[in-house]
């Protein structure tokens, strides 16, 4: 049975999605369902119910729509049987060609940087939901969001300083670090809390949230 994680994409059945369409939706949450179902198209898992675990039959998953629906968020809950898989939002590298000729070179010199970690970049946010679904998510101005897998401080910090490096005119760099166990932090609070601007740090899990002061939290 699959561990679920932050940003984790899950792949429905055609009884999952047949059952979700029978909710009680207004007509444009309706038709987004409907191209959904009819495209199989991915949910990301979402914060789960406190106090739930692995075991749990149901899950927290979201759909986030593209301009055509409004960028409306739809917050779904699903059976486990109903997931065929999971899978994750596409590498870096996998979509450079998609962003403004402007920031092809610097994700490139990024996804090269973190290789050198021992890291890889996960692309959420719309830039992500774009690439899995073809459909218009990116705006003028939409940030590129990315996740990278840490094991520990040491690297924590050298991925945080590659991110940090990135420079280009037309996209804002934002994301997570998220360390084994499922703990995410955001790179930018991590630099500040690293170099003691900030005294604590928030710290977000699949089920909850934080704001520890030292590194035994995000163990």
């Amino acid at each position: 049975m699959a561990t679920l994680h932050r940003h984790q994409i899950a792949w429905l059945s055609a009884a999952g999605w047949e059952r979700l369409q029978r909710g009680d939706w207004d007509a444009q949450a309706r038709d987004c369902l409907h191209h959904w179902a009819e495209r199989r198209l991915p949910v990301v898992v979402t914060r789960q119910r406190d106090g739930g675990d692995d075991g749990d039959d149901t899950i927290a998953v979201g759909l986030c729509a593209p301009q055509r629906w409004n960028q409306r968020r739809l917050a779904l809950r699903v059976q486990r049987t109903e997931v065929l898989y999971f899978d994750e939002f596409p590498r870096l590298e996998q979509l450079v060609t998609q962003l403004p000729p402007n920031a092809r070179g610097p994700a490139r010199q990024l996804a090269l940087a973190l290789q050198a970690c021992g890291a890889t970049a996960r692309v959420y946010g719309s830039h992500g939901w774009q690439h899995l679904t073809g459909l218009q998510h990116v705006r003028e101005g939409s940030d590129l969001d990315v996740w990278v897998g840490v094991s520990g401080e040491a690297q924590a910090d050298a991925v945080a300083a590659a991110l940090n490096a990135f420079t280009a005119p037309s996209r804002r760099l934002d994301g997570e670090l998220v360390f084994d166990g499922d703990a995410a932090v955001a790179w930018r609070e991590w630099l500040a809390w690293r170099s003691g601007r900030v005294q604590a740090l928030l710290v977000k899990r699949l089920r909850s949230a934080s704001m520890p002061t030292s590194m035994e939290a995000l163990a």
